[in-house]
């Protein structure tokens, strides 16, 4: 067996896959849709959307008997992101790379296999890929139809991106939070491992909007959003809630830690203002709650304790 080589962009690459906050969700009629077509169009058994991970392939959605997990090592997939057409494995008993493949030898017993890069913020993320039990050729119109669904799939992943993406900072909004937060919550519980919430709200924004229009509030928002990024971990997960208001939220993190990334972040907010000439300050206030697995039963539950714990700072006089 042949594993799959890393692709140059690796690093990205996954950066670009967890930005999309789909790994470990739940099915989707959106994606299903798809896959079902696929099976139903080529008369496969099989027919999915392969997510590649580090060391994983995850199947966002399969129309038949297939595991939603296994390695990428064993990965047919895996060697499709690696180029930028369809790859079509006629019959895996009589490609080196393949035949001695666990998903050959064993279940599902693959023969055939073709499948095209899904792509994503300029990587390939995954593919959608068609199985058979049985060997077969493959038409220049059967590839030219797989590469159309392929497409169609990406369209849905560019949708999921915009859905839970703030446009104007770029950071993850409201609705990407919940979505990761509630996930990285659980898995926090399970392994009995901390997590802290910081709660963030800008003092005096109003009047930045009123006295110097709301463009200036705008590039107000990018330079605050810019900072309390590159203040926190590569790990912690940064959003624009709304408005003036942001979240990060910090796993295998303490309050202490939280602290300190906010004590940074002060000094690297006052000289990102100075060194833009912007001719207002940028205060904010700030809330932190630790995770506490048998009080905070959902993410809403800890972002309220943050946002009471920001607005006791935001009343007390400094």
């Amino acid at each position: 067996m042949q594993s799959p080589a890393l692709p140059p962009d690796e690093k990205d690459r996954l950066a670009a896959l967890h930005s999309l906050h789909l790994l470990d969700t739940d099915p989707e009629e959106r994606f299903d849709r798809l896959t079902r077509i696929a099976r139903r169009i080529f008369s496969v058994p099989i027919a999915v959307v392969n997510l590649i991970d580090a060391e994983r392939q995850w199947a966002k959605s399969a129309a038949g008997s297939f595991a939603q997990q296994t390695s990428r090592e064993s990965s047919f997939c895996g060697h499709t992101i690696l180029g930028s057409d369809v790859l079509c494995i006629n019959d895996a008993h009589e490609d080196s790379r393949f035949q001695n493949n666990p998903l050959v030898t064993g279940a599902p017993s693959i023969r055939f296999y073709a499948g095209y890069p899904l792509r994503f913020a300029g990587h390939n993320l995954g593919a959608l890929c068609l199985l058979d039990t049985q060997p077969r050729s493959f038409s220049p119109e059967e590839r030219d139809l797989l590469i159309d669904l392929a497409h169609m799939v990406e369209e849905e992943l560019a949708a999921e991106h915009h859905a839970a993406t703030d446009e104007l900072t770029g950071l993850s909004n409201r609705r990407g939070f919940e979505q990761f937060a509630q996930k990285a919550l659980g898995v926090c519980a399970r392994a009995e491992a901390p997590a802290t919430l910081v709660y963030c709200d800008l003092d005096g924004f109003k009047p930045i909007n009123d006295i110097h229009g709301h463009a200036e509030g705008d590039r107000a928002l990018r330079l605050f959003a810019r900072v309390l990024a590159d203040t926190f971990r590569d790990s912690d997960f940064v959003a624009r809630l709304g408005g003036d208001e942001f979240a990060v939220l910090l796993t295998n993190s303490n309050r202490e830690a939280a602290e300190q990334a906010l004590f940074r972040m002060r000094m690297m907010l006052d000289e990102a203002v100075y060194t833009a000439r912007l001719p207002y300050p940028i205060r904010f206030s700030a809330g932190i709650a630790e995770f506490d697995r048998m009080r905070h039963r959902s993410a809403d539950q800890l972002l309220r304790d943050a946002d009471a714990a920001m607005y006791a700072e935001k009343k007390t006089p400094r």
